[in-house]
Parts: structure tokens; sequence; C-alpha cells
């Protein structure tokens, strides 16, 4: 497969995957993080929710940057 056909197929999983998780930090957010009283642990669990979406992306990364 060539390069630029995994660009564009990777960049649309990225685009579907971050809309997907977005939504579902949002509900998890909801329901930890408010029901949580120390504001020390609220915003680590914000901390996670927002940066967790790099981690499953990184094969991802890593397989569209290979060269031809």
């Amino acid at each position: 497969m060539r390069n630029r056909t995994r660009k564009l197929i990777g960049a649309i999983f990225m685009v579907l995957f971050v809309v997907v998780y977005a939504l579902l930090a949002m509900v998890l957010a909801q329901k930890t993080a408010l029901q949580v009283e120390s504001g020390v642990l609220r915003m680590i669990i914000f901390a996670l929710l927002g940066l967790g979406w790099a981690v499953p992306l990184v094969p991802l990364i890593v397989w569209m940057e290979r060269p031809d």
C-alpha cells in the first residue's frame, strides 16, 4: 500500500476515533469526576481522559509513517 493511501486511511480513522473518544470521555467525566470531592483527584481524572486518546493511536501513527 502506498504511503499516501495509508495516510488517508489513517487520517479518516483518527478523526472518527477522536470523535467517539471525546463523547465517551465526556460521559466518563460526568459519571466519575463530578462525584469526586477532591479537586486534585478531579484534575487528574480530567487530565487522564484528556490525554488518553493519544496512547491507542500510536500504533496507527507508526503504521502511517512507514516508508513505501
